[in-house]
């Protein structure tokens, strides 16, 4: 079958060719949007989940949404080496000069931009690399502190009143939230709870690990009243088999009922590996139907294509202490396990594991998903590693 025709699109945030099973948390995006647009409160949103669940698609699926709406859009990946400040700053005076483009430079929107000149010159005593000019004075007294905690609230202030005077409702979208520090955290928390008391058009949609809710609860304790936290899973077996079968069909090609399940029972329904595996198999495939002997014959090149790719990036991250630990896990199984179980495996004790742990937890590989407990955060990776590291030596 021709490979330009190929429906399927493995890659990181690339858009599915059929976005299934995510309908109520679209729905869910749609009645926050509708309700902040029409000055009404409703929680935020924070979407979590693992690796390859298909957040990062979802995010700009509901950025669409917001656009459609009516609504400015600011876009943010969050990342390791950069913090919040350098990150938001580029954005909101793109916003705020949006603002202006729309009816000219008002008041609110005049102190938008004063208010965030201010805020850069605090940034700028802890962070060097802020080059952003805003030809107008600061308005000292206003974000200026140097403290995030104060001075964002004040910033998201002055930019939801500049959005309220010109009726553009604002939705500030970040992916890989769990990186910010829990300072910065606080302050985002914290300045969202102003804006919403104040009734301003702003929402924040995000999306992180399944470490986030926990993360924000640290950072402020009120943080489950300002947002809700859908869980994005696994696709059910019917979805999963929606994500294959549609767009093939809409190709001209279908798949054989055993194909499927195979699919499905070697990808768990994780919608990344659902694409991998339909990119490959139709690509091995000399015509329709798409045959059980064909997946077979795919998935050892999905496997590598995997282990070259989206796990490898990931292992060689890792330190030795850190790879040797991950592998303890893996020899434990699917599912969560305990420290104390790792340690065993290992022939250590769990006390000595704790920095190689929290290191792990940090660099985003594994979460707790309850007290005592330990899992990967991406799936199928516990296969990678028994295939990267055979022998444990320890």
């Amino acid at each position: 079958m021709d490979p330009i025709k190929n429906p399927f699109s493995p890659g990181a945030g690339s858009p599915p060719p059929e976005l299934v099973g995510r309908e109520a948390d679209l729905e869910q995006a749609r009645i926050l949007l509708g309700r902040v647009k029409l000055k009404r409160s409703e929680k935020s949103m924070l979407l979590t989940g693992l690796r390859g669940v298909g957040k990062t698609v979802l995010l700009k699926q509901i950025t669409q949404l917001a656009k459609s709406t009516g609504y400015k859009t600011i876009f943010i990946e969050a990342h390791e080496n950069k913090s919040l400040g350098p990150l938001i700053i580029p954005c909101l005076r793109n916003l705020l000069f949006d603002l202006n483009r729309i009816a000219g430079m008002s008041d609110k929107v005049r102190r938008g931009l004063a208010v965030l000149r201010s805020f850069i010159g605090a940034v700028k005593l802890t962070v060097r690399d802020i080059t952003i000019g805003i030809d107008i004075e600061p308005e000292e007294g206003s974000a200026d502190s140097g403290d995030l905690e104060i001075d964002l609230p004040h910033l998201f202030v002055a930019i939801g009143d500049a959005a309220e005077d010109q009726n553009c409702p604002v939705a500030l979208i970040i992916d890989e939230i769990q990186y910010f520090s829990q300072k910065e955290l606080a302050a985002l928390i914290m300045a969202m709870h102003q804006v919403q008391q104040c009734q301003l058009p702003i929402v924040l949609l995000g999306a992180g690990l399944p470490t986030l809710p926990g993360l924000a609860g640290e950072a402020k304790s009120y943080s489950e009243r300002l947002f809700n936290f859908p869980d994005i899973g696994a696709l059910s077996e019917s979805d999963a088999v929606k994500a294959l079968v549609e767009p093939a069909r809409a190709a001209g090609v279908e798949f054989e009922p055993l194909a499927l399940q195979e699919i499905y029972n070697l990808t768990k329904g994780y919608p990344y590996f659902l694409q991998e595996w339909g990119y490959q198999s139709w690509n091995k495939s000399v015509s329709s139907p798409i045959t059980l002997q064909v997946v077979n014959e795919a998935t050892s090149e999905v496997i590598s294509r995997l282990d070259r790719n989206f796990f490898r990036v990931r292992f060689e991250r890792l330190t030795p202490g850190e790879k040797i630990f991950l592998r303890g896990m893996a020899a434990l199984g699917t599912g969560s396990h305990r420290i104390g179980d790792v340690a065993e495996i290992l022939k250590s004790k769990a006390s000595s594991l704790s920095a190689v742990r929290a290191a792990l937890i940090n660099k985003g590989m594994i979460y707790s998903p309850s007290y005592g407990e330990l899992a990967f955060t991406v799936p199928l990776f516990d296969e990678f590693m028994m295939r990267a590291m055979p022998e444990l030596n320890c």
